[in-house]
């Protein structure tokens, strides 16, 4: 039984892995905001970035906003790690083609497959570096 147990809770964390990449992607890439809160998206969702007001709707709006502004913007999701209920992508987010972009670190939070919640951490790719490794 217990074989059994670890293998649904394996089953369960990459699920929120993929439902997490694709809820970003969906809202942001494909900038369909609405579609991304219909399919992936649970009926609280409780946001921690202080630029964006709780639930679907102000998810919504901050993303029409977001893209609104930066028409070209593109998430490349360059690694994605699940723990339990939480997921954390690690990402670069360019506004532009010519952006130097800024890598963002993004948590998610699950219940029953549906994201709840969010946090991020945001940090500017410089132009120069002390060593000579990327952010990613």
């Amino acid at each position: 039984m217990r074989g059994r147990l670890v293998l649904n809770v394996m089953a369960d964390t990459e699920q929120n892995k993929q439902t997490v990449i694709a809820f970003y992607e969906r809202a942001f890439n494909d900038q369909e905001p609405e579609d991304a809160v219909e399919r992936y998206l649970g009926s609280q969702y409780i946001q921690h970035n202080p630029q964006a007001a709780d639930g679907p709707e102000a998810f919504v709006q901050f993303v029409r906003w977001f893209t609104g502004q930066f028409p070209d913007l593109k998430v490349e999701i360059k690694r994605a790690i699940a723990e339990g209920d939480l997921v954390v992508t690690h990402s670069l987010l360019k506004t532009s083609a010519d952006d130097r972009g800024t890598a963002a670190a993004d948590i998610f939070r699950l219940e029953d497959g549906k994201v709840v919640e969010h946090w991020d951490v945001l940090q500017p790719v410089p132009e120069e570096s002390a060593n000579d490794n990327t952010m990613f």
